[in-house]
């Protein structure tokens, strides 16, 4: 078993956007194992490869006991319906706070293998789509922040 360590904020690896995966190789079996792996722990809904140090966009899932994998997704269908409930991140360790997410998501890539994949989730599934692609895109949770969620958030991180 392969547990790989969390970059947390303030790695340069996280704000910076993924490459896109070329090769389906013997290398990403390795990765998205190492992704399922480290995802599947109580409390944990997703890891994006670059949480890990791994600049490439793929992520890992654990939504209602479901685990799986996503080869460079992109989000295709957002619901104009929200939520707004709290979310934290592995990389932004005991922090919660207010995000405001579609509710319904879609999001598309291929799997290991190469192969067409959609993910499709309401609810926690939904925003589970939604973090790890952001963080993909070189984005954390706290950019989502607005008003009094932010600057409390904020205000916690610097202690």
């Amino acid at each position: 078993m392969a547990l790989r360590p969390i970059r947390e904020l303030g790695d340069p690896v996280l704000r910076t956007p993924c490459d896109p995966v070329r090769s389906f190789d013997r290398q990403l079996a390795d990765l998205v194992r190492d992704l399922e792996e480290t995802v599947d722990h109580p409390g944990r809904a997703g890891l994006a490869a670059n949480q890990i140090g791994v600049s490439l966009r793929v992520f890992s899932y654990n939504v209602d006991g479901v685990i799986g994998h996503l080869v460079n997704p992109v989000i295709t269908e957002r619901s104009d319906e929200t939520q707004d409930g709290d979310e934290g991140c592995l990389s932004v360790p005991g922090l919660f706070a207010p995000t405001v997410r579609a509710m319904h998501c879609v999001a598309e890539g291929v799997d290991v293998h190469g192969e067409s994949l959609r993910l499709e989730g309401e609810g926690l599934m939904a925003r589970c789509l939604q973090h790890e692609v952001d963080h993909l895109d070189g984005k954390v949770f706290l950019d989502r922040l607005v008003g009094d969620a932010r600057k409390q958030a904020f205000r916690a991180l610097r202690g």
